[in-house]
């Protein structure tokens, strides 16, 4: 089945990734690139989630599909979520591993985003960072947003960041706003473009910060998008 076969190549890329990595600060805060682009990755979620309402988010459901080793929930926690209420799930049990060792307090689990373990209608809040890009089967791609649209509650969001191009990487595939559109029919949507080309900011962080953000505010050189993703009852 295509289906098995990608989460087949998925597990095989992350522990090829995990090789090709070790040892390497690419993805470190003291990296000064990787630190530009996540902080300002982190202004843009915390705009949005105040522009949407979900501020503060110590008394929000919240589940991030796709946790890996847990940087994205490390940062939530730093936002104000409540430990009880912060949620997690991952297809790799050795990247969910890691998770749990730097937050043994939270309810992290292994799972296939197809098929969440938990009842409809129970998170406010349900997050994907850079995981759809990582499926290549456009059937998975329809189940994995199935299963996070049944468990968002009504009046409730979905928040996605995702990339729409990414040209040297094989095992990815972007995903454009018409395919996010496709993948949450009939939901309101609301999609930002973000996060300036790693590259470019590569090649100048080393010369300005600043031109680096302002490049940032045109938009033209930026790879990403993050989208607030209503259900509409």
């Amino acid at each position: 089945m295509p289906e098995v076969t990608d989460l087949v190549r998925l597990r095989a890329e992350y522990s090829d990734r995990e090789r090709r990595l070790a040892g390497s600060d690419r993805y470190s805060l003291f990296n000064l690139p990787n630190l530009f682009t996540i902080q300002q990755r982190q202004r843009a979620i915390l705009g949005l989630l105040r522009l949407e309402g979900l501020y503060p988010l110590n008394e929000r459901q919240i589940l991030e599909v796709g946790c890996g080793a847990g940087g994205v929930l490390l940062e939530y926690l730093s936002y104000g979520a409540h430990p009880a209420r912060l949620l997690g799930c991952d297809l790799l049990p050795k990247r969910l591993a890691e998770a749990q060792i730097l937050m043994p307090h939270l309810a992290l689990v292994n799972a296939d985003g197809q098929n969440l373990p938990y009842i409809a209608q129970t998170f406010d809040l349900v997050i994907q960072s850079t995981v759809f890009s990582s499926i290549l089967d456009d059937a998975v791609k329809r189940n994995v947003a199935d299963e996070m649209l049944r468990v968002c509650k009504p009046g409730g969001m979905i928040l996605w960041y995702d990339f729409w191009l990414n040209p040297t990487n094989r095992q990815t595939r972007g995903i454009r706003p018409a395919e996010i559109r496709r993948l949450f029919p009939g939901c309101c949507i609301r999609l930002y473009k973000v996060t300036l080309a790693p590259p470019l900011v590569r090649r100048l962080i080393g010369v300005s910060w600043i031109v680096c953000a302002l490049l940032e505010k045109i938009k033209v050189f930026n790879t990403h998008y993050l989208a607030a993703i209503h259900p509409v009852d």
